[in-house]
């Protein structure tokens, strides 16, 4: 299941919570992909508390708590990282992540916490809904089998890396625009990860993230810069990026462009990708001020000259998600889809 999708599912489950319809959900899928990522923005966007446990490194006492005697009887510490409505506030997202990695004595206490929400006298507040996450067996990481009562208590979707959704976020967390170029020109090195070579570096969403850190902090010192990339994306990946970053230095003027001072087309394929990946990041840049609308206007006109119809389209299927629904409203919108109709009824290439 795509990205987007497992983050509409979280957040209807978010909200099921408070209605006492809510069913504990297991995120499955390969390092990198962004599991834990999806959990911590749904919790954002709710603007409530995300408890990670990490049960890979708990015991069973730090859930179940420690006994203590009071008088004749044993009674049971509550731990306080669980959720508590005073602390933590009446709704939140308990996520117990890295359960597959977790030992057998760990997930046995997790029990009757995740199916009963609950632990001895401990009850999880009602507005709290509980997700999981883990590797699949085949991904090289250290997991257990989980046992059939532990998964008879969620219910499962398996992510998938994709592009569109990885594209979008990219553009609103600021990624650097040649990386996203890179990756609508290499789609293939979104994610690339073979658990029999077990390689130490590979391309994943994960890793592009810290290749855009690699691109900040080595960007004064190019002599590095290959060695840094390589370090985050593997060898190969590192290589054929770094060959890309050269090419974008013949870039024609973008400001240019958004301005309609230019409709120059370059003739290398690679830079027509960073060129649409640029103006995607330039209308997002002035989205709101007074040459927002003449930028977009602009950039539809230069959306029509590409030699691939494929790539105009995709430079305002992005744009249209970095900016919304402002962009239909523009007669340049109704003549470039009008020049690309027969592709986009056959591709569905744009949103409803």
């Amino acid at each position: 299941m795509r990205p987007s999708h497992v983050r509409a599912v979280l957040e209807r489950e978010f909200q099921a919570a408070i209605d006492g319809v809510h069913t504990p959900v297991m995120l499955w899928g390969p390092p990198g992909v962004g599991k834990s990522r999806i959990a911590a923005d749904v919790a954002r966007s709710n603007g409530v508390e995300l408890i990670d446990i990490r049960l890979s490194q708990m015991e069973p006492t730090d859930l179940r708590g420690i006994p203590f005697r009071d008088g004749d009887r044993v009674e049971w510490s509550v731990p306080s990282l669980l959720p508590d409505a005073q602390r933590h506030g009446a709704r939140g997202i308990l996520f117990l992540d890295e359960i597959t990695s977790a030992p057998p004595t760990v997930t046995a206490a997790a029990y009757q916490l995740i199916l009963d929400r609950k632990l001895g006298e401990y009850s999880i507040p009602a507005g709290w809904a509980i997700f999981s996450a883990g590797n699949r067996y085949g991904d090289r990481g250290v997991t257990y089998v989980m046992p059939a009562p532990l998964a008879n208590r969620f219910t499962h979707y398996e992510i998938e890396p994709h592009l569109d959704d990885w594209v979008e976020w990219a553009h609103g967390a600021g990624m650097d625009w040649r990386l996203i170029a890179f990756l609508r020109f290499r789609p293939d090195l979104l994610f690339e990860f073979d658990p029999a070579r077990n390689p130490v570096a590979f391309p994943s969403p994960r890793s592009w993230e810290y290749a855009h850190r690699a691109l900040v902090k080595f960007a004064e010192l190019p002599h590095l810069l290959l060695e840094a990339l390589q370090a985050c994306v593997g060898p190969a990946s590192g290589v054929e990026f770094m060959a890309f970053l050269d090419h974008m230095n013949d870039m024609p003027d973008i400001e240019a462009i958004s301005r309609g001072e230019s409709l120059e087309m370059p003739a290398r394929l690679d830079i027509q990708y960073g060129v649409a990946t640029a103006l995607v990041r330039r209308a997002q840049r002035v989205t709101g001020s007074e040459e927002a609308v003449a930028s977009m206007r602009h950039i539809l006109r230069y959306a029509r000259q590409f030699p691939q119809q494929e790539l105009g389209v995709m430079l305002v299927t992005d744009m249209h998600r970095t900016i919304g629904q402002p962009l239909y409203a523009l007669p340049e919108f109704k003549d470039w889809a009008q020049s690309v109709s027969e592709l986009l009824l056959f591709d569905r290439a744009l949103p409803g």
